[in-house]
């Protein structure tokens, strides 16, 4: 199977879908025109892709591979500061806390087994959503500013009530995300619920996607993937997504006994060990993160303070 990738980018004021081959990308309709290969499918933004995946996956394999083979005949996109968008405009964002041991255990948490608990989820807002160098913003409200490296599974197929052996089956691909959190914002004092998810997640720009959807047909095992997450080039995190507590499969499945799963939906799987809080590091202006996960790329985001 050929890897290929899709990603969203701007030309002219519009946004346009790419065919991503070894980190090159190529317009996907016209590389689809170049190699005369034809239907409506090849000039749908990628949400709307998602929400035919069934439908156009075959075809979209076939394509790159027909392109991989190729490409000495197709044009590569030039990419200006501030072309690639993020891969995909989520429905949701559906985020697994304390979803690996260690680092529960470098955060103070305390598990249950497994066998006694279900996988803790959280959401975040679509104002969090930002791209490939894009800037993450330092809200004037926190000063404990932190990275979480995090494989992003997508949604490509409505989903309710499906098994764990069958969650996988809704997976249109994967990406990376930067689940950004303010650590001091996340607890609070002046109520019983000590702490607050939406104050310390849900910031404008916390939630780094991309630089691309890696279609599932190209990912072997989504829990063998090596994860790393580098700030100003030191590595800060390196794991593997098979450490994972509940793993993809068994989020989905969860997910999905309470609420229908939509094309488009993100699952944020969780974060392993290495975060700033737990080292007394904390993200200031001027800081550069690098989040990379094996067989997918690297996520990169500049930190900037908010204006005042």
């Amino acid at each position: 199977m050929t890897w290929y990738g899709l990603a969203s980018f701007k030309k002219k004021g519009e946004i346009r879908t790419a065919l991503v081959l070894d980190d090159q990308l190529y317009d996907l309709a016209r590389a689809a025109q170049t190699l005369a290969v034809s239907g409506n499918w090849v000039e749908l933004s990628v949400n709307e892709l998602l929400a035919r995946w069934p439908e156009v996956n075959s075809n979209l394999d076939a394509l790159a591979q027909e392109a991989s083979a190729a490409v000495d005949r197709l044009e590569a996109v030039t990419l200006g500061l501030g072309d690639l968008m993020p891969p995909l405009t989520p429905g949701r964002f559906f985020c697994a806390a304390a979803n690996y041991v260690e680092h529960a255990d470098e955060m103070g948490t305390v598990l249950a087994s497994k066998s006694e608990s279900n996988p803790y989820i959280f959401m975040k807002p679509d104002t969090a959503l930002i791209g490939h160098d894009d800037t993450v913003i330092i809200p004037k409200a926190s000063s404990q500013l932190d990275w979480e490296i995090e494989l992003a599974a997508v949604v490509g197929r409505e989903t309710r009530h499906v098994t764990v052996d069958e969650a996988l089956d809704c997976v249109a691909g994967y990406t990376v995300i930067n689940d950004v959190s303010a650590r001091d914002l996340n607890v609070r004092d002046d109520f019983p619920f000590k702490m607050d998810w939406f104050q310390g997640k849900c910031f404008d720009t916390f939630a780094p996607l991309g630089p691309w959807l890696v279609p599932s047909s190209c990912i072997e095992d989504p829990h063998n993937l090596r994860m790393q997450l580098s700030v100003n080039g030191e590595v800060m995190q390196d794991s593997t997504t098979g450490a994972m507590i509940f793993d993809t499969r068994e989020q989905i499945a969860y997910l999905s006994s309470i609420l229908t799963l939509k094309p488009g939906d993100v699952i944020a799987t969780g974060t392993p060990t290495g975060v700033g809080m737990a080292r007394g590091i904390f993200l200031k202006p001027g800081d550069v993160m690098e989040a990379s996960i094996e067989s997918i790329g690297t996520l990169r985001n500049p930190v900037s303070a908010e204006d005042s």
